[in-house]
């Protein structure tokens, strides 16, 4: 008989106090534990492996188990230390120790061992959470324990660990205020995002009353780049990193990636690669040059030429056609199947690239203007390399033909002989000298040519105020020869468009599907357009009148601009871009809704529940109030999509209609209300609980 195994033998229940080691199968649950919920399993897990690195800290205390007759039965039942029992058991199914191992304990026969396991505890501060933190950090710092090995011997994962050495690596001085309770421990986290002391400090000093997470996060990788930024998404990670560059991630939050702590590198990165990208594309297509930018130089000032209408090659119209047969003969063949069969879905897939590739082989740049011209390769806002063709240089420009005039612009003529003479500079020399009037080379004066053009001017004003049709003509003259030419000076009408750049107001939106339609309308009127300004008016006076309204209203369209500025008061012009917004039937559920990325993630918590509460129900509303800005923002993503809700900025005012229209649609929603469907005004609960799964994540 062993030593140990004599200790546990001679404990009994008159020996109260002794310390005695007990086989783990000798030891059972207490019926008298305060403790009923039982403990966690996590908890468990941290027992085990702090006692398998350090043994176990604290002794179990017991009492003897009696039978019937009050005779002790060989097993014990524990009053104080079941977690660290049930953690010994685990370790013995996972073969660590045997079911005999001895398990060191304090006979406790004399205070009652309900009140014992509840004063255990209830009587307990623990460690404050700064303690902790600071704690972890020393393990790391001054034992040199990695992540993985402080994880295991205390039971926790490696991101705990991680969390905790980070929040331990916060400067001395917040971390004191946190221990005042001068910051809650979210905004702890939020200034863990970084280990730069001086930088968490000046940003603390300059926080006002509004101390949000998000606040302090955003102050202090105002500096750098989001993971998702179109850069940082050009580049990636990987090339960013082995160029040198660090990426800072928040522990405490999906921070999508990290942050790019150095910008000039990723900037430098970007411009590169589109390098690469422009020269690629110049030696392909033989343009003269290609630039690069970041950002698309809106204020470049080069004339754009577009692709022109060519002929297909004999051999191109033969395999378009072909092609377009065969893709026609199997729609009609496959019409009325539910679901294709793979080859066959693969050979659609293959017709219609080739269709599309012939199509496109419809439109080229004259090689002339390509080997004259260039191309703008810049960054689009999904972080892929967008290539815009055709710009021409003010030095790679054609010469223009000499005009043919009789009239010098500084007050001189020419005459026959090509010799220059000097005209009268004011009314006197109208009649200065009637014989020199007489020349039949004398050139009429600038006064008179003034005089008579002026009531030619008046006559034309006259006259065009009388053909609507005409007028039309020469309106959208005036605007398609500003809009796809260069030159400003091939019209004769004072109406001068202007369009304001919308992508620096708003980033990306020249990639959105309506920026895309947009340019994609523009371009097929610009292939359309005839070479030579001079040629302009007879194109739009061929057209017909659809057409000819179809390209005033694209002109037209451009110079629209209802952009609000902070600085800017233009009240009635706002409100004449109400009233176009109604009188073209606006509807921007088709061109925009509600994203985190695009709206609910830039406006406040009481914002996006008013949102939920006004697209979606009071109650989800209600649910969603507990979640942090982020989650709340995803989770009312889900909520609103397919709901068609706009913030009131992008409503559209319906129409104004007449007092009898009024009174007739009153009359049609006088029902009787038992004739709805209730259902419709159920809540879409399935909805509702895939966004709070969403904001669970």
């Amino acid at each position: 008989m062993t030593t140990i195994e004599t200790s546990a033998k001679t404990a009994t229940a008159g020996e109260s106090g002794t310390e005695v080691f007990i086989p783990l199968n000798k030891l059972k649950k207490s019926p008298r534990n305060a403790r009923k919920t039982p403990h966690s399993g996590a908890i468990i897990e941290a027992y085990a492996a702090s006692i398998a690195a350090k043994g176990i800290l604290q002794n179990l205390v017991v009492e003897p188990e009696l039978d019937g007759e009050g005779a002790e039965t060989g097993f014990y039942f524990v009053s104080i230390g079941e977690g660290r029992r049930l953690a010994q058991l685990l370790r013995v199914k996972r073969k660590q120790i045997k079911k005999t191992e001895p398990i060191r304990c304090v006979v406790d026969t004399v205070n009652d061992a309900h009140e014992i396991s509840l004063d255990e505890n209830i009587t307990r501060e623990d460690m404050h959470p700064a303690d902790q933190f600071e704690a972890f950090r020393e393990l790391h710092e001054e034992r040199g324990w990695g992540t993985e090995e402080i994880a295991a011997r205390f039971g926790i994962t490696p991101h705990v660990v991680r969390q905790r050495l980070r929040l331990g690596a916060v400067s001395p001085k917040l971390m004191q205020v946190y221990r005042e309770e001068g910051l809650t421990l979210d905004q702890l986290m939020a200034f863990a995002i970084t280990d730069d002391h001086a930088r968490q400090e000046h940003v603390f000093e300059t926080l006002t009353y509004n101390r949000e997470p998000y606040i302090i996060r955003r102050e202090l990788t105002r500096t750098n780049v989001a993971a998702n930024d179109r850069r940082a998404v050009f580049i990636g990670a990987e090339a960013y990193m082995e160029a040198g560059g660090a990426i800072l991630r928040d522990l405490f939050t999906d921070d999508r990636g990290g942050f790019y702590e150095d910008a000039a590198l990723l900037d430098r990165l970007v411009i590169e690669k589109l390098q690469g990208v422009s020269e690629k594309v110049r030696q392909a297509e033989g343009w003269k040059w290609a630039d690069v930018h970041i950002d698309y130089p809106h204020a470049h000032g080069l004339r754009r030429t577009y692709p022109q209408p060519v002929d297909l090659s004999e051999e191109d119209k033969a395999a378009h056609a072909a092609a377009s047969d065969e893709f026609n003969r199997l729609t009609e063949e496959w019409n009325s199947a539910e679901e294709l069969p793979g080859d066959v879905d693969q050979h659609f897939g293959r017709l219609e690239a080739e269709i599309e590739r012939i199509d496109a082989l419809r439109h080229a740049f004259d090689p002339d203007l390509v080997a004259r011209g260039g191309v703008f390769v810049v960054l689009a806002h999904d972080g892929s390399a967008r290539i815009e063709r055709g710009f021409i240089r003010a030095e790679d420009e054609l010469p223009e033909p000499e005009a043919v005039t009789l009239q010098g612009s500084e007050g001189y003529a020419v005459n026959d002989d090509g010799e220059i003479i000097e005209a009268g500079s004011d009314s006197d020399s109208d009649a200065a000298n009637d014989e020199e009037a007489e020349d039949d080379g004398k050139p009429l004066s600038d006064l008179l040519v003034r005089d008579l053009t002026a009531h030619r001017t008046l006559g034309l004003r006259l006259a065009l105020g009388e053909q609507p049709d005409i007028a039309l003509v020469a309106v959208t003259h005036a605007l398609a020869a500003q809009t796809f030419y260069r030159g400003t000076d091939a019209h004769c009408l004072e109406i001068r468009p202007t369009s304001v750049y919308l992508a620096g107001h708003a980033d990306g939106i020249e990639d959105t599907a309506a920026g895309k339609a947009l340019a994609d309308r523009h371009a097929e009127w610009a292939a359309d357009m005839p070479g030579n300004v001079v040629e302009l008016w007879g194109f739009i006076a061929s057209l017909d009148h659809a057409s000819v309204m179809a390209l005033f209203a694209h002109c037209a369209s451009l110079t629209v601009n209802a952009v609000k500025q902070p600085w800017e008061r233009k009240p009635r012009a706002h409100e004449t871009a109400n009233r176009l917004a109604t009188a073209v039937n606006l509807d921007m559920t088709a061109h925009w809704r509600p994203t985190a990325r695009t709206y609910l993630g830039r406006i406040t918590k009481a914002h996006i529940l008013d949102a939920v509460r006004e697209a979606a129900s009071e109650e989800a509303a209600e649910r969603l109030s507990d979640l942090k800005r982020q989650p709340m923002a995803q989770a009312a993503e889900q909520l609103l999509a397919g709901t068609g809700w706009l913030p009131a900025v992008l409503r559209t005012e319906p129409p104004a209609i007449s007092v009898e229209r009024r009174d007739e649609a009153a009359d049609a929603r006088s029902v009787d209300v038992s004739e709805l469907d209730t259902k419709s005004a159920q809540p879409d609960t399935a909805k509702e609980a895939e966004a709070f799964n969403v904001a669970a994540e």
